[in-house]
């Protein structure tokens, strides 16, 4: 089942125009800088209170990078990025030092791999409660035993549990462990990076079923970033289509896998194997590799391997629209082409 939309329309994060550019240096010690990756190249987007975004596209695309950026894990080049909290609007590209560690506890991140994740010298009752040590609350020991017991009910670990090491545990038990460390602070919004790449399919399963029932108890919101767009349909309220460092197409769940009207969304939903016996598999293959980041072609930076591009658009940068209600693209022909649709 597709994710269902959301109802709640209230603003969480606004992201404009980002950008997150990497010098590159030369050979040698002192290696003068010789330009810049531009591994995220003016993206803008808005995350609801309580809804999940799926952020999808190829390796190298930039979604982790987007990501920590928005976590202030990375100091972006270029761009806000704003949080409203409570009638408050925050410019977190703006904060620094005990700012930003303080407002850490309402963002935070599912790192992909559950076991390089948890330190195996600590128990899970202090891995869980490191967040809530490193955030000064001054609640007492007791506290913050109480707040770990109930995180991990939510996430389904027992309470002896809280006793063990990581060692002891399967992949997605260890993954529930990482899930109970991201919320134990309460945070309105996680960053879910490649959270069940990791997992059997089985597993992954469990853990979907497992962060929306979190969402909907805690009313958090998700950044949900994936390479698996199946996996993707299962949670994201909506769905926004990354290339080379640009954001080519974002909107509804329903809209983007049954009607998507940029080429490149196009591709990669072709290339997602299908269980009924009737449907034909025929993925769209794609001419030449991608782009280098440090040099993106001129125009859309699709229109390389695109079998639509003319010379408009090697020419032209595609403009950021909306083509249809809560349905942007950056394509010149958004509309115009003859995709077929999904489903």
């Amino acid at each position: 089942m597709l994710g269902q939309v959301l109802a709640d329309n209230r603003p969480l994060i606004d992201v404009d125009n980002l950008k997150v550019h990497f010098p590159v240096r030369g050979k040698g010690l002192f290696g003068v800088g010789t330009g810049v990756v531009k591994a995220v190249d003016e993206v803008s987007f808005r995350i609801r209170a309580g809804e999940t975004v799926g952020l999808v596209g190829e390796s190298g695309s930039g979604k982790t990078t987007i990501g920590r950026a928005i976590l202030r894990a990375l100091t972006p080049t270029a761009g806000e990025i704003r949080f409203h909290l409570d009638g408050d609007v925050v410019r977190v590209d703006q904060l620094r030092g005990r700012a930003l560690t303080r407002f850490r506890r309402h963002m935070q991140l599912i790192f992909q791999d559950p076991y390089a994740s948890l330190n195996p010298r600590m128990t899970v009752r202090d891995i869980i409660a490191e967040p809530l040590e490193c955030l000064g609350d001054t609640g007492g020991r007791a506290a913050i035993d109480e707040r770990v017991r109930e995180i991990a009910e939510l996430c389904r670990l027992n309470v002896e549990h809280l006793r063990r090491f990581p060692h002891a545990f399967s992949g997605g038990q260890r993954q529930r462990i990482c899930i109970a460390r991201a919320l134990v602070a309460g945070p309105k919004f996680v960053v879910c990076d490649e959270s069940v790449a990791a997992l059997d399919v089985s597993i992954q399963a469990g853990i979907i079923n497992l962060l929306k029932d979190l969402q909907d108890a805690t009313g958090v919101a998700y950044l949900f970033i994936a390479h698996d767009l199946s996996v993707v349909a299962q949670i994201a309220h909506r769905v926004a289509v990354l290339y080379v460092g640009q954001v080519v197409e974002m909107a509804e769940t329903r809209d983007v896998f049954f009607g998507p009207l940029h080429p490149y969304t196009h591709a990669l939903l072709s290339a997602v194997p299908t269980i009924e016996p009737e449907s034909a598999f025929a993925p769209v293959t794609l001419a030449g590799e991608i782009p280098n980041p440090a040099r993106p072609p001129s125009g859309c930076r699709f229109h390389t391997r695109c079998p639509y591009a003319e010379a408009r658009c090697r020419a032209e940068v595609p403009q950021w629209r909306e083509v249809a209600p809560e349905h942007f693209v950056a394509c010149h022909f958004a509309g115009e082409l003859p995709l077929a649709r999904h489903g």
